[in-house]
């Protein structure tokens, strides 16, 4: 399983604690007395799958340090509607002031892994495979694309540096395909991979004559992906992308395609519904 960075995390956990608590939790600090302590429980209110219970966690020991926050579940699990996900005691006042930050990201983390699970579930038995896009929320990079590998998926790029990906504005902008990836052969370093994107069987075979390493079949019908992969025959990774998210996956992943790229794993997702409930 992909590993979060720690001290990136960290980061990011407490800007978002200093997002939501402010100047302080008035509420809490107004009628919770400072001494009391609490358990509580992490409950799946519908099924799914689980992600982001080290961030949850985390969220807590940023806060304080006497929180205990203890996983029923791993990361990647799939858990059903009432079952509990975590149990967390400490001093009451810090599980009220974290609840809200460590949810929102259990329950986004969740959804996406939960979705990015039926997409898998959807080309099982097929070769294709389910990757995400950068289609994310700037700041959720690397949790949500950790989600998408909790729930059976794969990454795509994780950032502009990773990998040449030649997409249309690109092919206008550098003067044509072969112009855009021949000059992209010459700059970048050999171990960097080249995407091309494509709409026809004309731009299929330009890219295939400038040996691309991976061609995307954008917003093709099923049938002209079908052609444009055999037409490739091979001699280079195949991509579907354009709308994957509302499209039949399994008959997609028939035309021969190696990866279905779906944004809508990350970008429209619902979360999962998950609450804290005090005993």
């Amino acid at each position: 399983m992909m590993k979060l960075n720690d001290l990136a995390l960290d980061a990011f956990l407490q800007a978002a604690l200093e997002e939501d608590i402010g100047a302080g939790d008035v509420t809490t600090e107004s009628c919770v007395p400072a001494t009391a302590r609490s358990c509580a429980v992490f409950i799946a209110k519908e099924s799914g799958v689980v992600c982001g219970l080290e961030v949850a966690g985390r969220v807590f020991r940023l806060l304080d340090a006497d929180v205990r926050f203890t996983p029923m579940l791993e990361d990647g699990e799939a858990v059903s509607a009432g079952a509990a996900i975590a149990e967390i005691e400490g001093p009451s006042r810090s599980i009220l002031t974290g609840e809200r930050t460590a949810l929102n990201l259990l329950q986004h983390m969740s959804g996406v892994a939960t979705r990015t699970a039926a997409a898998v579930s959807a080309v099982a038995g097929t070769s294709a495979k389910i990757t995400d896009t950068r289609k994310i929320t700037p700041g959720l990079r690397a949790l949500l694309k950790y989600a998408v590998r909790c729930g059976g998926g794969s990454n795509h790029r994780m950032g502009l540096s990773d990998g040449v990906l030649i997409k249309d504005n690109h092919i206008k902008a550098a003067g044509g395909i072969r112009s855009a990836v021949e000059a992209a052969r010459a700059a970048c370093p050999h171990t960097l991979k080249i995407e091309v994107e494509t709409e026809t069987l004309e731009q299929v075979q330009e890219a295939l004559e400038c040996s691309a390493d991976i061609i995307m079949l954008d917003n093709m019908t099923l049938d002209l992906m079908g052609q444009a992969v055999t037409l490739i025959g091979g001699r280079a990774l195949t991509e579907a992308s354009g709308n994957m998210g509302d499209k039949d996956l399994k008959a997609v992943a028939d035309t021969g395609v190696d990866y279905i790229s779906i944004g809508a794993l990350t970008h429209t997702v619902r979360a999962l519904d998950i609450s804290l409930k005090f005993r």
